[in-house]
Order: C-alpha cells, then structure tokens, then sequence
C-alpha cells in the first residue's frame, strides 16, 4: 500500500471518493515529483478532500491550483491551495487561468467527465504543462457510458479522440499526408492507458535514430544473383509497392511475398 492510498484509507479531513486501482496509478508517475517544488493544477474539487491529499503526499515545497464550478469550493482554500471558479469546458476561462498560474508538472482532469469537458481541456492546458511535465485524465470510463453520449468506438468520446496519440507519437516514422509531425510528436515521450485514465508523459524529443554497436556474431553470405535477377526482384518490389499503396488507401491489410 502506497502513502496516497495509506492517507485514503486513514482520512479523517474533508471527503474524497477514488477508485481503488488509481492510487497505483497515482504513485507510479506522481512520486518523482515528491518534496520538490511541484505545481499541480487539479480540475474537480468537489470537497476539497483530494486538494489536502496531494498537499500531503507532494510536501510542504507543492503550489496545489485547483478549478470547479461551484463558488463554494472558493472557500477550500488554504495556504498553498488556491482554487479558481469557472468552467473547463470555457476556453477562456481556462485561458485566463493559464495567464494567472505558472507552468504546470501536474494536471489532473477529474472534472465534469463530459467528452466536451476532456477535450477542451486538452486542447486549451496541454501546453501549459512543462515540458517534462504530466497530463492526468481520469474516469474516462465515460467514454462507454451512454448518458455521458459514450460508447465503444463512438465518434465524439474522448477515448476516441485520445487514440490519435498514439498516431501522433508515431508520426516520426509515417510517410503519409494524413499523418504529419505535430507539437504532440515533439513533446510526448509516452502515452498509458490504464483502466479509466490516459496518461501522458512529456519530454521534448528529436527525430529517433539508430545506432550500431559490438562485433558481429556471424558473418553472412551474400547469394550470388545475375543482373537478369536483379532486375526481377526490382520488378516484383515495385509491383508489391504499388499493390500495397491501393491496399494502404482502403485501410486493408498489407500484403507481403514470402
């Protein structure tokens, strides 16, 4: 048992409500940042409880933000807890939060839940996380569920939407239109699926390349082939190269000679 969930199960402040699964989640990438001079922005105070608990774990140096939409949640605060009142899905509102907070290690999303909510908050605060920062989205079991306009392989859910980082993180190595190097491809070293949580890690990064290095175990031959061969085998290439740019077009399966 982590100390997040060890302060969890000992609670005696102001409510929180967590699946279990995620303090294992929580500890993995949060714990770097323990005692060190964090900033951590959490959308979703609700009761405040879980505001106290990252003020516990993270240490006396964290400067803790948080955003709801309930004016009551103004009077959570408490020293080095400030809480800003306003909607995540208002992308001004979250514009003039960027302009008042500095840059962020940490976001939680634990908002509203609503695929507008997520995604907007995306777009508006994923550049404002530093760049060796960490963006959290959790309960994005709502992708699935239909009153929150979810289900499986639904257009408009934030599973769906997030499922283009993975395109993204790859677009190093695509040689498509429809796939281009974008900020996420500069700025993402990993993306993690838990059950209900996206997890992005950003680390600014370069063009990957490769490298060689030891002695060669065996040496190869190099089978002795004719000019005719060669030409033969440049034919074919050319010929799979083209069947598998028609196949690539309709989203088919590649096709490859054995």
């Amino acid at each position: 048992m982590n100390d997040l969930e060890k302060y969890f199960r000992s609670n005696e402040k102001r409510w929180i409500f967590k699946w279990m699964h995620y303090f294992e989640v929580y500890d993995r990438h949060f714990s770097k940042y323990r005692n060190k001079e964090v900033v951590i922005l959490e959308i979703g105070v609700s009761q405040g409880g879980s505001l106290q608990m990252w003020k516990d774990y993270f240490g006396d140096k964290a400067k803790i933000y948080g955003i709801d939409i309930y004016e009551d949640c103004k009077n959570l605060e408490e020293e080095n807890v400030k809480i800003f009142i306003g909607s995540q899905s208002d992308r001004k509102f979250l514009k003039e939060v960027k302009k008042q907070i500095p840059k962020i290690d940490i976001l939680i999303d634990d908002g509203g839940h609503t695929m507008v909510q997520q995604i907007v908050t995306y777009e508006e605060m994923f550049d404002h996380i530093k760049e060796d920062g960490i963006y959290f989205c959790e309960d994005v079991h709502t992708s699935y569920w239909l009153k929150y306009g979810g289900g499986h392989k639904r257009r408009g859910t934030f599973i769906e939407y997030s499922k283009n980082f993975i395109d993204y993180l790859n677009a190093f190595h695509s040689v498509q239109r429809s796939l281009k190097i974008n900020e996420f491809t500069k700025s993402a070293f990993s993306v993690h699926y838990y059950d209900s949580i996206v997890v992005v890690e950003k680390r600014r990064k370069e063009k990957p390349y490769t490298e060689k290095t030891g002695i060669p175990s065996f040496e190869r031959e190099t089978p002795q082939v004719t000019s005719f061969s060669k030409i033969k085998k440049k034919t074919a290439q050319s010929i799979l190269t083209m069947i598998n740019v028609v196949l690539r077009f309709f989203r088919l399966p590649g096709f490859i000679w054995k």
